[in-house]
């Protein structure tokens, strides 16, 4: 595997990691505002991105590429209010996506197509994890601050369960 891929899917294994951090944190904030469907939605959230870290780790480790795991930023904890929280999941997902788009193009450019077809789930997750930010958003301005609406969102979002990405390698 090209240097330059291996060492973009090692930086992106941390960023997966740090979204499961920052969605915990997420959670944190809702389940400390009474929310906890809205916290019950960023646990899911937090698993799956370990688990896309994972994918990445078995990637290069089938691959014969050295896993370097690097510390893990601590994310911000202070939101203003729920509308806040989602447009900051939102904008995170906008960089993973950045993100892998980069390592995808990097890997297209050195012809490493193994690594490109790999890429091709994560870049379709990265599709369903921005309209699903992007949707609890736009559920959040309808129903605006408080209320009935919002109690019934939160129920929705606590009724979400885990499941494992079915990602052959």
């Amino acid at each position: 595997m090209d240097k330059k891929v291996a060492t973009l899917l090692n930086e992106q294994i941390n960023k997966e990691f740090f979204s499961a951090y920052l969605y915990l944190s997420f959670a944190n904030y809702f389940e400390n505002e009474g929310l906890s469907g809205f916290a019950n939605w960023y646990v899911v959230q937090a698993q799956e991105e370990r688990d896309h870290a994972m994918l990445i780790v078995k990637y290069l480790q089938n691959n014969e590429v050295k896993v370097i795991l690097e510390a893990i930023e601590k994310p911000e904890n202070t939101w203003d209010d729920e509308l806040t929280v989602l447009k900051a999941g939102l904008e995170h997902e906008k960089f993973i996506t950045d993100s892998i788009n980069t390592i995808y193009a990097t890997a297209l450019e050195v012809k490493d197509f193994r690594t490109t077809q790999f890429l091709d789930w994560f870049i379709k997750e990265q599709g369903e994890e921005e309209t699903n930010a992007n949707d609890l958003i736009n559920k959040a301005q309808l129903i605006g601050k408080g209320g009935k609406g919002l109690y019934m969102l939160d129920q929705e979002l606590g009724s979400r369960t885990y499941t494992a990405p079915s990602l052959v390698l």
